[in-house]
Formats: C-alpha cells, sequence, structure tokens
C-alpha cells in the first residue's frame, strides 16, 4: 500500500491523496482486523488513524465478553488501592473509561481475594489468565515449621511460596469461582524441586532437602461445578532441572460467560512409605487453552 496515489479532481488536473484522505470510519473498518499491539502501532501514521485506533468500536471486539465484569473487579481493586493508600486524589480506573481504556486497564494484573488472586488479560488476544497464590490455598501441615515454612522471593508473582522441608502426606487444595469468558482453558500447578536463592548477585538452588519424588508419583485433579473433570500424575523427579515447571493439570469448557463457574483443584503425594521433601509451591495458573507463556517450562502427560 503506498503512502499516496494519484485521482484525477473535477477540473481535471491530477491531484495527490494519501493515507490521511481516508475516512476514519474506513480505517476503523480496516483496524478491526488487527490485533490490539498493531492497532497501537498504526496509530502513529497519521491523524486518521489515530483517531480510528481509539473509536470504541474498534476495541469493543477485542475485550472479553464479560468485559464490565472484570471492569468492575478492577475498579473495585484500584479504589481499595487507593484507599489503602490515603490517595484520595488518585487517578482512578473508571467504569465510563473508553473501550481503549478498559482494555488496557484490563492487561495490567488486578489482585483479588485479599490480594491472593490475580487476573489479566493478553495484550495480543485478550484472553484471560489467572494465577492463584499458595496462600490462598489449604496445605496440609502448613503451620508445622518442621514441614513447611514461606520463603520471600522474586520468583513469584506474589512475592512468597510455600516451601516443603520433609512430610509424609503431601496434601494442597484449592478453589476458585469466577465468571470466566466463554471459551476453552488449561489449568497448571507452578512447582520447582529445591530451593531458590541468590548469592552475590548469582541465581542459585539448595536441593538437600530434594528427596522422595522418585517412588510414587504426584496425583494432580480439578474438577468443576458443572461436573467436568481431568486429572493427571506426574514423577517429580524427572523434571528436577530447570527451574520452575508449569504441571499440566488438566483442561476445562466455559459455555456462559455471564454465570459463575466454581474450580476445584489439588496436587497429592500420600504414600505414607516414604517421605518426600525439597518442593515449592508457588501458585495455580489458568490459562486460555494453547496459550504457552515466554520461556514457560511446561509439562504435560
Amino acid at each position: 500500500m503506498g503512502a499516496g496515489s494519484s485521482i484525477l479532481g473535477a477540473d481535471g488536473e491530477w491531484g495527490e491523496t494519501s493515507l490521511g484522505d481516508m475516512p476514519e470510519s474506513c480505517v476503523a473498518a480496516v483496524l478491526l482486523y488487527l490485533d490490539p499491539p498493531e492497532i497501537c502501532q498504526v496509530a502513529r501514521l497519521n491523524r486518521s488513524f489515530r483517531g480510528a485506533a481509539s473509536a470504541d468500536c474498534v476495541w469493543a471486539v477485542k475485550l472479553p465478553a464479560n468485559y464490565r465484569y472484570l471492569a468492575a473487579l478492577a475498579a473495585a481493586a484500584d479504589d481499595e488501592g487507593a484507599a489503602a493508600d490515603g490517595d484520595a486524589n488518585a487517578n482512578r480506573f473508571s467504569l465510563a473509561a473508553t473501550k481503549k481504556e478498559i482494555y488496557a486497564r484490563l492487561c495490567r494484573p488486578t489482585l483479588f481475594d485479599a490480594g491472593t488472586k490475580e487476573f489479566w488479560i493478553l495484550k495480543n488476544k485478550g484472553g484471560l489468565c489467572i494465577s492463584i497464590s499458595s496462600k490462598a490455598m489449604t496445605i496440609t501441615g502448613i503451620d508445622d515449621r518442621r514441614y513447611w515454612s514461606h520463603l520471600a522471593t522474586e520468583e513469584s508473582r506474589f512475592h512468597i511460596v510455600a516451601y516443603l522441608q520433609q512430610i509424609w502426606w503431601l496434601e494442597v487444595d484449592g478453589e476458585l469461582e469466577f465468571c470466566f469468558p466463554a471459551g476453552s482453558y488449561s489449568l497448571f500447578f507452578h512447582l520447582h524441586l529445591g530451593r531458590p536463592y541468590r548469592r552475590m548477585g548469582r541465581r542459585l538452588c539448595a536441593t538437600e532437602h530434594v528427596h522422595g519424588w522418585d517412588v510414587t508419583p504426584t496425583r494432580f485433579q480439578l474438577s468443576t461445578s458443572d461436573e467436568q473433570q481431568s486429572a493427571s500424575e506426574y514423577y517429580l523427579h524427572l523434571h528436577e532441572q530447570g527451574g520452575w515447571k508449569l504441571y499440566h493439570v488438566g483442561d476445562f469448557v466455559v459455555s456462559n460467560s455471564d454465570e459463575p463457574i466454581k474450580l476445584k483443584f489439588s496436587m497429592m503425594q500420600i504414600d505414607c512409605t516414604h517421605t518426600k521433601g525439597g518442593l515449592c509451591v508457588d501458585s495455580v495458573f489458568i490459562y486460555p487453552k494453547g496459550y504457552k507463556p515466554e520461556k514457560a517450562n511446561i509439562v504435560c502427560m
């Protein structure tokens, strides 16, 4: 597509036109076929593209079907954060914002449930992602320092992970009730064998507590309120190298964007003939099915 072309005017003279002469409505019709990052790029071409790139009709189709529900959660979180900071004059997110502003806000992580869960949408496609901290899960023996401890780390979205030193009965349970946009999703446990730490600017991993994962596989389960079920099993020691891993538990399908679905998920290794230890439990991630986070190490059956 050239930057300009020649047309024959009413006076019989040839004149020049450019992309800037295109009506915004025509430009907007073209932008509907682009992904959000591409829309932002072409907005820099000229005034017509800049105006069309901000039009609600362009961004409305990019937003999740239940964006009003998500935006209300984001607005409540922003209000709560401003109140906690004592900043009454903070520039808070409003439900009356433009569709482009709503999309931009939803791309930023939003904490909910007392800061133990977080959601955001993908910049490229607008798919919903959720992360659930180990703090939001029920972990057998978590309050006994002989078995578990909490480690502060920048390697977690929540800046803290649960670290298992040694235990006979491992059981981690969690649940979530949420309105997902219609579609297919995958659920993962984010785990790490060994205790990561930093020394002199280098990332290291202490493995003195790692044991017991080669005797019996760890079982993962997922169930939904509409009776979908999935299960998987992994020998964790086979994936000891390489840092954090996303262990695929299973998939589920959401058919109604306006009705909440309740998820229950768990990981268990309850063979009491031996102890197991040296495991970091960070969080559970939920992604649109088929999406692979950049640099993620995904383990599937």
